[in-house]
């Protein structure tokens, strides 16, 4: 009997850490770093707020954990630099209309402003996962170092001002499809060095 017992506490146990941590998500998403209290996250994951001091340490590490980013780019960067635009586009607009449950991205970036380790920690996630793979996809299609890390720094910032703008002050941009159309639009012409009119 106690067999038994003792895998279902473990898949309870995962599970429960599952429910707080998309709560969690959710919670630091909408509402900040300050505003989001652990029991807050506790009521709506429906457990105690000492479970959460349990697994987690208390909130700062219900963040971290919260705040744990990935990004796939399988084939963002696999492919000829006239159709970079049309390939992160469709990534990102995938990612912000398609992901299940609150991005942790978004997590980092509503706290960024709150907690200067949240804006390091964003900072250093963008500059790996963004800044980095651009502009080795870039140098490699062939243009000179200086300028596709030029390149590279416009599209970055343009898609943070881009991301900021939709996701964190949740201004409307259009559906999907035309969002996506215009980033792509966009993300092209910065990528061919179109940086004036």
């Amino acid at each position: 009997m106690a067999e038994t017992g003792a895998p279902s506490r473990g898949r309870n146990a995962a599970a429960t850490k599952r429910s707080i941590l998309d709560q969690a998500r959710r919670q630091f998403a909408q509402h900040g770093y300050r505003a989001t209290t652990v029991k807050a996250v506790a009521d709506a994951a429906g457990v105690s707020p000492n479970l959460i001091t349990r697994y987690f340490g208390g909130k700062e590490g219900l963040f971290l954990a919260a705040a744990q980013v990935e990004i796939a780019v399988d084939d963002v960067y696999d492919g000829p630099l006239a159709g970079l635009g049309d390939r992160l586009a469709a990534s990102i607009v995938q990612r912000w209309f398609g992901q299940q449950g609150e991005d942790p991205l978004l997590v980092l970036l509503r706290a960024a402003g709150e907690r200067p380790e949240a804006a390091a920690a964003l900072a250093g996630f963008l500059d790996t996962n963004s800044l980095a793979p651009l502009r080795r996809y870039l140098r490699t299609s062939g243009l000179p170092e200086a300028e596709a890390d030029a390149r590279a720094a416009a599209i970055d910032t343009f898609l943070l001002g881009v991301s900021t703008r939709r996701r964190v002050l949740r201004s409307d941009l259009g559906e999907p499809g035309s969002l996506q159309e215009w980033l792509a639009t966009a993300i092209q012409r910065l990528a061919d060095g179109g940086f004036s009119g």
